[in-house]
């Protein structure tokens, strides 16, 4: 049997994280890791951390249950591509430990999210991140980017583009719109505070104060507990 990547790589959400080969049943470990991911991912982008580690927990409790080392590294990028969309720019620890075990394309991907980007490795990229990764321009990365199609995708490339330092008002800009209209509190957070930076270093007050206004409401939200 063989399980394809993460949809948060390959295609428009992360509703088959873990699937069977088609005609096969589907095993519970299966089921309950991708669901576990599922949640995971969701409560991640929310600002929900309690929830976000319980289920990953339960996710690689389950496929742990499989001695398979190779899945493991595929939901520690999973879970490592969350936070570079939310901006939060640490190394990945847990996937280096089976770095080993990771099929080619696993490792390129954790290269692409640490900013590593090797040109004669783009086509072992999913399909939606290789023209970001291969634009030979600022404005062409973030020309590609607005063509992503998946939004958590879309916010990985926006982060691993500010993480590579190519991140242009354009990509700040794609990126805000994208994680105010999933509601995702957590990047809208992060990328709204940088554009703050940019506005603050530009001498631009007015926008500044208006995009601290839009961020009061969104932690305002969180803080009362509203969905």
């Amino acid at each position: 049997m063989t399980l394809s990547f993460p949809r948060l790589f390959y295609s428009a959400s992360l509703a088959a994280l873990l699937t069977a080969c088609a005609g096969t049943p589907v095993p519970d470990w299966q089921m309950n890791a991708r669901t576990a991911m599922e949640r995971a991912t969701a409560a991640y982008l929310e600002g929900n951390t309690r929830v976000e580690t319980q289920e990953f927990k339960q996710a690689r409790s389950e496929i742990a249950r499989t001695g398979r080392a190779d899945l493991l590294a595929r939901v520690e990028l999973t879970r490592c591509a969350s936070r570079v969309a939310s901006l939060v720019m640490e190394d990945c620890p847990e996937f280096e430990k089976l770095r080993l075990d990771a099929a080619a394309p696993e490792r390129v991907y954790a290269d692409f999210l640490a900013g590593r980007i090797n040109t004669q490795n783009i086509a072992l990229l999913p399909p939606q991140h290789r023209a970001v990764a291969g634009a030979t321009s600022d404005t062409a990365a973030a020309s590609a980017l607005q063509n992503i199609a998946d939004p958590l995708a879309q916010l990985v490339a926006a982060g691993v583009l500010f993480r590579s330092n190519r991140a242009t008002p354009a990509v700040l800009t794609t990126a805000v719109d994208t994680a105010s209209a999933q509601g995702w509190r957590r990047p809208l957070l992060a990328w709204l505070g940088v554009q703050v930076l940019r506005a603050e270093n530009a001498g631009d007050t007015v926008a500044a104060e208006h995009l601290r206004r839009r961020i009061a409401l969104v932690q305002n939200a969180a803080n009362s507990g509203q969905p």
